[in-house]
This record gives C-alpha cells, structure tokens and sequence, in this order.
C-alpha cells in the first residue's frame, strides 16, 4: 500500500515544502513531520517508488531554547477577555503547566488532596499538581458534574487540537494575545513557580517537565528578578 501511494507523481518537494511552512508557527511539529519524510523519501527511492527525494531543500526550523513564557500583560488579558470553556482550559493551563492534551482530560475525579494526579498522556509520568488559590477561585463557580472540565456545547470532550481552534477563534478579538502560542503556558507555570521559590527538582515534581527545560526557563525569571532587583539598588544608591 505504502508503495502503491509514493509511486503517484505527484508527490513533490513542493507538497512537503506547503506543509512545512504551513507549520511555521509549530516549528517543532514542522521538523518532525520533515524528518519523517525524510525517512520516507529514503525507503522510496532505494526501492524505486521515488524517482527524486521530496525533501531536497527544505530545511529544518531553528532549534529554540522552548516556547516563550506568556508576559504577565498576556497572563491579564487572558484573565479580563476569555470566556466559558476555552477560559477554564486556559486557567488549568496556566496553574498548574500540563499540556493540552492533559487539560482537555482533567475533571473532579482526577482530584486528589487539593491537588491533581493525572499521568501525562504524552510520556506516561505521574505527576502531583497542587490547586493554588487562584485556580481554587477560577473552580469554585464550575458544575459539580462527571466528565472533564472542558467541554464543547454539545458537552463532548474537546480534542486538544480542536481546544486550539476554539482558543484561536476567541484570541483573534484579544490584541494582546495576537502572538502567544497555548504551549507557552508551560514555560510561563515555571516561571512562576520559580518566582514563588520553588527549585527546580520541585518545579518538574509538579509539572512533569524535563530538567533541562525547566533549567533554561527558570534561568530566564532568575535573570529577570536579578535585572529588576539591580535597577532597585541603582535606584535606591543615586538617592
């Protein structure tokens, strides 16, 4: 079958260039999808489905150092602006750091001792995220009812794909949410958890995140609370 499919001429460089750059704003999924077809191409050409590769020039995304974190100003129009379902996935998001794909699955029976135990659908690790006093707020006027908390009109479960439609739909009328990706909420939960204080083995307790990443993004808030405190002392030395 897969051979029968590659052997059609019109797979082109030029059909996996359009996917790619469709991408762009999921430069991650981008280079993925390329490295498969990289993949791909090499199995078909050896066995002569292919007579040319379909990846040849087309060059991976830069690698980054992660999603960027959400500004506090993105943080408070997400707060002021969402509304129903898509605000409540965004609040699980940004307190307690779980990807899409776990927000769009929690509810009240993954409540565990004021806090959430879920294992993560992506790596299958069990992680313990504590229900801070915001997110207790945001919770308190949501129905005592089974199933996850965020759900479609129709009340079935969203997909976390169709969750990112439904938040793009609401952010295209929020300017300041013009370039935030959902992702980020990740790198913007530990960030505040690093302000609050908490290390780095305690941030990837609670949020299911690599060391490594949680490192290049706690530097991030350690550079910015040592700039602030910085710019208090030179203050505070010219009075």
């Amino acid at each position: 079958m897969i051979g029968r499919v590659l052997s059609f001429p019109t797979l082109r460089a030029s059909m996996i260039r359009g996917v790619v750059d469709g991408l762009a704003e999921r430069p991650g999924a981008a280079n993925n999808f390329l490295g498969a077809m990289r993949a791909v191409s090499t199995w078909a050409l050896v066995r002569d489905h292919l007579t040319a590769s379909i990846t040849d020039g087309i060059e991976p995304y830069a690698a980054t150092s992660g999603h960027k974190p959400w500004t506090d100003a993105q943080n408070a129009a997400a707060h002021e602006h969402l509304t129903g379902h898509v605000r409540r996935g965004v609040m699980l998001m940004i307190y307690t750091g779980q990807r899409g794909s776990d927000v769009v699955r929690l509810g009240w029976t993954d409540i565990d001792e004021n806090g959430f135990r879920l294992a993560q659908q992506k790596t299958g690790r069990e992680v313990w995220c504590p229900i801070v006093a915001e997110l207790a707020t945001e919770m308190s006027g949501w129905e005592k009812a089974p199933g996850p908390f965020v759900r479609q009109a129709s009340g079935r479960p969203f997909t976390r794909k169709l969750f990112s439609k439904h938040f793009d739909t609401q952010r295209e009328a929020i300017p300041a949410l013009k370039d935030v990706i959902l992702h980020g909420l990740r790198a913007t939960a530990v960030v505040r958890l690093r302000r609050a204080g908490l290390s780095t083995a305690q941030i990837q307790d609670v949020i299911g995140m690599s060391m490594a990443m949680i490192e290049r993004y706690a530097r991030f808030a350690d550079r910015k609370t040592s700039g602030q405190a910085a710019i208090l002392h030179m203050a505070a030395a010219r009075k």
